[in-house]
């Protein structure tokens, strides 16, 4: 579970050096993979905790009249909106080493079988 109080990511896109995060993995497009991976981790996460905190909120009567603004559920929607996105905050990860991957054992068979022909 990530702390998205404690995210030192920056709010918005900063140009990266790619030879950076291909070090950090066998090749570019693996890093990207695993950053993207983690983004989709990241998004569910804070999808979910906002569901949970908004639905306090949540009023089940049909009745449109008894719908008014809530100035707590919107104070909660303007936090989540100005964190950093998830894909900002997972490449934050990827380059600190805050993730761990692996490469699957097929990946490394086929890998290996290549490389032999």
């Amino acid at each position: 579970m990530v702390d998205f109080k404690k995210v030192k990511a920056p709010n918005n896109t900063i140009t990266r050096n790619p030879a950076v995060l291909a070090s950090k993995a066998d090749n570019i497009y693996e890093a990207v993979a695993v950053i993207g991976k983690r983004a989709n981790q990241i998004s569910v996460e804070m999808k979910e905790e906002l569901s949970r905190k908004l639905q306090e909120f949540a009023s089940y009567a049909d009745n449109l009249e008894e719908i008014f603004e809530n100035r707590e559920q919107i104070e909660i929607s303007k936090y989540y909106e100005r964190l950093p996105k998830p894909v900002l905050i997972a490449t934050q990860e990827f380059e600190d080493g805050d993730i761990y991957f692996r490469a699957s054992s097929k990946d490394k068979v086929e890998a290996n079988s290549a490389g032999e022909e």
